[in-house]
């Protein structure tokens, strides 16, 4: 579906490209390398809307027609958030610690053009079964989640053998709440 505006796609993750694309949504992808800290003092909910401002208002100077779509995605169990792991180690020692339990997942994303800015965020619960030892070893070692929080992706294997329940969109726990995007997009003109 094409909007009045260009739409553009701040981030090479391919699963918000798969995401957008079956939304129907027409765009393209830009990135810039923009640091990923935040204040030390700062709600962890609040860190996700703040990351994908900042993400998004990296493109200000260049800005024509278009809407700049940021977005960035954070695990958070126990009050702490579960970055991209750095290696295997720090890897499974997440999904050891996601093992059994409920963590959040909160995706932020700002929508971003010449005369207007918007935030929004999305929190999803996810429920993990037990882990055995070797079932993460097995996860990490053939599917490498280093590029996803929390070192899981719902739509992986790991995803599907150990998450027993979702309360919020499984497509926010893949990185991006696609529909709330959608509406945000037919309403930016009104």
């Amino acid at each position: 579906m094409n909007f009045n505006y260009p739409l553009v796609l701040a981030s090479s993750s391919p699963r918000r490209q798969q995401l957008l694309m079956g939304a129907g949504l027409v765009f393209s992808v830009k990135t810039k390398n923009v640091p990923e800290d935040f204040p030390e003092d700062m709600p962890v909910k609040d860190v996700p809307v703040y990351l994908a401002k900042r993400k998004a208002m990296s493109f200000a100077a260049e800005l024509t027609d278009e809407i700049i779509l940021a977005a960035d995605t954070v695990v958070i169990i126990n009050g702490r958030i579960l970055n991209k792991p750095q290696n295997e180690q720090e890897a499974v020692e997440m999904l050891s610690l996601l093992s059994g339990k409920k963590h959040e997942v909160v995706t932020g994303v700002c929508l971003f053009s010449q005369t207007k800015t918007h935030t929004f965020s999305d929190l999803t619960e996810v429920y993990f079964r037990n882990l055995s030892a070797a079932e993460i070893t097995f996860y990490v070692e053939n599917y490498r989640p280093f590029d996803k929080a929390g070192a899981y992706g719902a739509q992986e294997w790991m995803g599907m053998i150990a998450i027993e329940k979702i309360i919020g969109s499984y497509f926010n726990v893949m990185g991006l709440p696609v529909h709330l995007v959608y509406e945000y997009l037919k309403q930016w003109d009104t």
